[in-house]
């Protein structure tokens, strides 16, 4: 504990060995920083993403603190602001008190024991990235499908086991497979969409999400969305997943078309896909995106066009004025890596080179700062700043502290960003951002948003959007649109 400026006190602990999971966390962090005369507070691992931030936040942080450590840090008025900070937190951490459950009461240690006490087709992994294996190894081997939630598990874990799959006639969806739906059952973070024909391969969360949110505003529903983790169109992965999605669908009688929606992929594993899809009953409909490439958005509208459906107009949610945008550049801050990759390729077809911690080209990456006075995009739910926090659709405080960031940054013009809606998404993530945008906007920073998300889903679309308007964003149901519309005000404000 020590003096950190005026009244002002604070405590940081690195405790070693303790774990917890990042939502919890998050919800912890959240009660601790409600704690009456707090002025600051972070509970979390400590990653270097949290170091970082803690340090950000005027933390005086332990040098031997590590990823294997949980970190408490919190800042209050007084001693016994802080004293009940410290209390929050240990309520927070400690299961209650309680009787001892019965036997058959506690909760199974590991998938294959959870498996022998209640068998299941499909098992859903959700646990930290290194632990994974074994419990999707465990699900196979009880003869079961896996949707592997957790990201940070290695290539060479994800290749064998789906090969093993692949070999016993299963499928793996992941690692980093954030969205499905199987059965009418939505899986991960997905969005209110009622049955239809149209059955979806993704190598992309927020891409299928963003697909399916489109045809659902055009009257159509899906038969299925099975995810197959952002790396199974890599070089080395090889499309292991795609093929057998394809494979399903195609046996679906349900499905009377396949849509495959997925990042840039390696293209001779794009050519593989192609001539297995060409094999196939099924019509498919590939959604690769690329330079020259269509996007999301005219994926959507061909879609519709073979289905004999007109493309409706998509949603637009427009402030009543909005300022000329200041000369500068375009910021990017994106919850889905799949909707960064769109806008950057459409951002670098008119302004050239765009910066980002997923580049479309290596000399583009942006260095561990993640700063630079030119165009750029983060994907903030790459792996490496996912490691000890939630994904920023659930938490999206990370990025409105950038959009705060941005906003100070005379280089900088406009800011771009999605809010994405869903079941698993956070409940009100409009609330997250709109302060930040409502203070950006007065700082002379034009803000657009993309919404992604159904008139059906939990958090009411209409809503989020009213309240990101009254903030000052402009809204887009379209990523695209958003994209080609920051770009056009980054371009204007040039000239």
């Amino acid at each position: 504990m020590s003096a950190a400026g005026g009244p002002d006190v604070e405590y940081v602990e690195a405790r070693r060995g303790a774990y917890a999971d990042s939502v919890t966390l998050l919800q912890v962090t959240r009660r601790v920083a409600d704690t009456p005369g707090v002025r600051g507070a972070l509970v979390a691992m400590a990653t270097d993403l949290n170091l970082d931030l803690a340090r950000g936040m005027g933390f005086s942080v332990p040098e031997s603190a590590g990823p294997n450590d949980l970190l408490i840090a919190v800042r209050a008025e007084d001693e016994a602001a802080l004293a009940a900070a410290k209390d929050a937190v240990l309520a927070a951490l400690t299961a209650p008190a309680g009787a001892t459950a019965a036997p058959t009461d506690v909760p199974p240690a590991t998938t294959a024991s959870a498996l022998r006490r209640e068998p299941a087709d499909l098992v859903l992994v959700s646990v930290p990235g290194p632990s994974a294996f074994a419990e999707a190894a465990d699900a196979l081997d009880a003869g079961c499908d896996v949707m592997i939630f957790s990201d940070n598990v290695p290539v060479e874990q994800e290749v064998a086991l789906k090969r093993r799959a692949l070999s016993e006639g299963r499928l793996v969806m992941g690692p980093d497979c954030g969205t499905a739906v199987v059965g009418g059952i939505g899986l991960g973070f997905a969005n209110a969409v009622g049955p239809g024909p149209v059955g979806l391969v993704a190598a992309s969360g927020t891409g299928a999400q963003q697909l399916m949110s489109l045809l659902d505003e055009a009257g159509v529903g899906i038969s299925a969305c099975l995810g197959v983790g952002g790396r199974d169109l890599s070089a080395a992965v090889g499309g292991l997943a795609t093929v057998s999605a394809l494979d399903l669908l195609d046996a679906d009688p349900a499905t009377e078309l396949v849509v495959v929606v997925s990042k840039p992929p390696a293209q001779e594993v794009a050519d593989r896909v192609r001539e297995h899809a060409d094999r196939l009953r099924t019509p498919v409909v590939l959604g690769l995106l690329g330079e020259g490439q269509p996007d999301l958005t005219a994926l959507a509208a061909s879609v519709l066009q073979r289905l004999d459906r007109p493309a409706p107009e998509w949603p637009r949610w427009t402030p009543r004025s909005v300022a000329d945008p200041r000369p500068g550049s375009l910021r990017g801050l994106y919850s889905g890596g799949t909707l960064c990759d769109e806008a950057m390729l459409l951002a670098a077809g008119s302004l050239g080179r765009v910066l980002s911690n997923i580049p479309l080209r290596p000399d583009w990456r942006l260095d561990r700062t993640l700063r630079s006075p030119g165009n750029l995009m983060i994907d903030f739910g790459d792996d490496d700043l996912t490691r000890g926090r939630p994904h920023p659709m659930i938490d999206g405080s990370l990025r409105a502290e950038r959009l705060l960031a941005e906003a100070d940054d005379p280089t900088a013009a406009v800011a771009l960003l999605d809010v994405v809606l869903g079941y698993g998404a956070a409940a009100d993530p409009a609330a997250d951002v709109a302060a930040a945008i409502a203070k950006a906007c007065a700082a002379g920073l034009r803000v657009l948003v993309a919404l992604v998300g159904t008139a059906g889903d939990p958090q009411n679309r209409e809503e989020q959007a009213g309240r990101l308007v009254d903030a000052g964003a402009e809204v887009f149901a379209s990523n695209a649109q958003a994209a080609r519309a920051a770009v056009s005000l980054v371009a204007g404000a040039r000239e």
